[in-house]
């Protein structure tokens, strides 16, 4: 079942909340970095019977082309009614092929000309369930900057142009390589009557949907952290010197590296290399290149963006590592077969800080390459976050008497380069306070509710181990006016926590000038410069549990250019609970979205977006005209008497004078104007004007009509309450 196309909006000071309930409970949650060919978001997500594709936005399918699906499989087909028709009484032979006069479909889709501008939100597209008859825990997409498709071909793989490749973990130990085209399938082929004539027909891998599945064996037990990464030819040259193994591998297709963790024993970590091609076919198995056996389980496993060949991997509390799968820990050796050794090796290793006054690091939540694998993000179980400088690409730059070095300091304790801590995790780091803050004894009773309470104030590093967070890092388009940056999404606890940093760049500059004296602060200054906190998103989730977060790079309103760092939120935040997705948007009216200024200018509201879910405030009609007056500070050099009295007068109608207007007529003007204060005298005329438009435009017997009628009314529904009868009043 797919889900509901039409979200749930809610409008908060801060944000846009588009609110998707799903039929099924949600496992994982991966955005996909290439835009289809209509200019649609690729949303991923892994349920319990498999995988659904979602395309939110771009250009829509043409009316004609839904409502003639919309027909059925029994409607005309392409305008012309079925000529051939064959059934079949009796047959003896089930399983035989079909007769070869039977035409083979092929999918057109057809899409309208321009993007809906009109629309207050994009709308989802198209959906597509892909079965696997087993739950799908873990997916992992391409390292790749978010593009369109036709930027996709990286390192020379026209492939990615036309395809999407992902990898999916299953509960059954199973880890699958899938290609599928970029774009959705047309409703008129998701109305096919093959697919309606069993439940099977649609299952991954029969490639009704054009799609193909490579199996990656050779594990005993599921995966719990998915990886992978493009190889680039040149990979192989580089590993070894060897002439015959360059040639091999400078001839080799362009391949894609899959790396997986399992628990087996105290942990093991396969890499798989597949061959990515085109007119590869479905039902392939392969067997992992590399296998190597960890003396503790990893919690994350991610590879770098620049080098390919490197893998993060976070091995909490201990240390986040570094594996390079394609630099040999021993002498090459010819048994290894293929342009990678059959052993990788450990680079370096970066230690977290103790948890004072305890000898036990911190627990290591996430830890994600920024700065294009540059550098370390790494958020700690008590709120802490840190950036390890591994190229020395600080801002403040790396140079030590005019020599350029690393940034990494430290042996048993890796220093930061710049650190910090989330705001509103105190309670993380000082539990004690809270239990002294509400008094009582020590003396504590074993009832469920004193067992809760004491559960809850555990002492000792171990409080930290429920903690769940994560951090999602986005790549950002560069454009003309700005360079590739990147933003991060971080969240730790739940949804009361969620943070976003529009600019990693602009960010770590200002917390190196705060730490020279620069006074910036870490929730306050210009947007990109800080860390932004989400508000209100539990709302969203409807009670539900934070289970990850994501990011949608905004291309329609960066033009494609992704240089939104300068207006707002570069990205959506993608909420992801049991079985709900939030897509967290911000608000075209917040104040000070724009670096060094305001935004003044509110986004023109159309019929469309008025009739939305969401609760709108607009202006009171009605209002009355605004009256200038004259506050001018400079000397006054001439005013006749007629200027004078018409400046706060109404206009003179054709009948007598009243005493009214006799007694308002006579201003007296100072002989000697006074510089500074000369409006002063016309005050309180002012104030008499704006008091009678009010009383004019008042009707109070007009407004006692409407009281008594309400009550009226309110009298007749009590009276009708007596009778054991509803009345139910519909105001045309």
């Amino acid at each position: 079942m797919a889900p509901t196309t039409v979200p749930r909006v809610r409008r908060t000071a801060q944000n846009i909340q588009y609110t998707y309930n799903l039929p099924r409970h949600i496992h994982a949650v991966q955005t996909y970095p290439v835009l289809s060919p209509q200019g649609a978001t690729i949303l991923i997500y892994g349920h319990e019977n498999g995988v659904t594709l979602v395309w939110r936005g771009g250009r829509k399918f043409k009316a004609e082309v839904v409502k003639e699906a919309e027909r059925g499989p029994t409607g005309k087909q392409n305008g012309q009614p079925p000529e051939d028709a064959v059934m079949i009484i009796d047959s003896d032979e089930e399983d035989a092929a079909p007769a070869k006069g039977t035409p083979v479909f092929v999918d057109r889709p057809q899409f309208e000309e321009a993007v809906d501008e009109d629309a207050p939100y994009p709308e989802i597209v198209q959906t597509l369930d892909l079965e696997f008859g087993t739950a799908v825990l873990h997916l992992a997409a391409l390292p790749l900057t978010p593009c369109t498709a036709e930027d996709a071909a990286w390192g020379g793989m026209e492939i990615l142009k036309d395809r999407m490749v992902f990898a999916a973990s299953c509960a059954t130990r199973e880890v699958f390589l899938i290609t599928l085209p970029l774009v959705p399938p047309s409703p008129l082929s998701k109305a096919r009557a093959e697919l309606q004539e069993s439940l099977l027909a649609g299952k991954a891998g029969n490639g009704k949907w054009g799609e193909t599945m490579t199996l990656l064996a050779g594990q005993i037990k599921g995966s719990d952290n998915l990886a992978m990464t493009l190889v680039r030819s040149k990979t192989s040259l580089e590993r070894n010197k060897s002439t015959e193994r360059s040639r091999s591998g400078s001839r080799a297709p362009p391949r894609v590296v899959v790396a997986a963790h399992s628990p087996e024993a105290s942990g093991a970590l396969r890499l798989w290399d597949v061959p990515l091609e085109e007119s590869s076919k479905t039902g392939q198995r392969i067997e992992p290149f590399q296998t190597e056996f960890l003396p503790k389980p990893l919690t994350s496993i991610s590879f770098n963006p620049t080098h390919s060949t490197q893998l993060l991997c976070n091995a909490s509390p201990e240390a986040v590592r570094i594996y390079d799968y394609a630099l040999p820990s021993m002498p090459p050796d010819d048994l290894s077969e293929g342009p990678f050794p059959s052993q990788g090796s450990w680079i370096i290793s970066f230690h977290p800080p103790f948890s004072r006054p305890y000898s036990v690091r911190k627990l290591i939540l996430a830890a994600s390459w920024i700065a294009h694998g540059r550098a370390i993000f790494v958020l700690l179980g008590d709120g802490q976050w840190g950036i390890w400088d591994i190229d020395g690409v600080s801002p403040q730059g790396p140079a030590l008497f005019g020599k350029p070095a690393s940034g990494i300091r430290g042996d048993a304790l890796t220093e930061f380069n710049v650190t910090g801590y989330v705001e509103g995790t105190s309670p993380l780091r000082n539990p004690a306070s809270q239990r002294n803050s509400g008094g009582g004894s020590d003396f504590v009773p074993m009832t469920p509710h004193s067992r809760r309470d004491a559960l809850a104030t555990t002492q000792g590093p171990e409080r930290l181990a429920s903690v769940k967070g994560g951090v999602v890092v986005t790549s950002l388009p560069a454009s003309t006016t700005t360079a590739a940056d990147e933003s991060i999404a971080l969240w730790i606890g739940g949804p009361e926590h969620i943070f976003v940093i529009p600019g990693v760049l602009k960010f770590w500059d200002a917390q190196m000038r705060k730490g020279v004296g620069g006074g910036v602060n870490l929730f306050s200054g210009a947007q990109p410069t800080r860390m932004i906190r989400l508000n209100d998103l539990s709302v969203g989730l409807m009670g539900e549990r934070c289970t990850g977060v994501g990011a949608i790079v905004r291309f329609v309103e960066n033009h494609g250019a992704g240089n939104s760092g300068n207006e707002g939120l570069p990205v959506e935040l993608l909420v992801c609970g049991e079985s709900r997705l939030v897509i967290v948007r911000e608000s075209e009216t917040v104040v000070g979205t724009r670096i060094g200024g305001v935004i003044g200018q509110r986004k023109r509201l159309s019929g469309r977006a008025k009739e939305n879910s969401a609760i709108s405030v607009f202006p009171r009609p009605l209002q009355p005209s605004s009256v200038a007056y004259n506050l001018s500070v400079g000397p006054r050099r001439t005013l006749s008497r007629s200027a004078a009295d018409g400046s706060f007068e109404e206009p003179s109608s054709t009948g007598p004078t009243t005493q009214v207007q006799v007694e308002q007529r006579p201003i007296q003007l100072p002989t000697r104007p006074r510089n500074g204060f000369s409006f002063a005298d016309s005050l309180s005329a002012a104030a008499d004007v704006e008091q009678q438009d009010d009383e004019e435009e008042r009707d109070v017997e007009v407004e006692m009509l409407d009281v008594m009628q309400i009550d009226r009314r309110l009298d007749a529904i009590d009276s009708g309450r007596e009778r054991g009868r509803k009345k139910v009043i519909f105001d045309s």
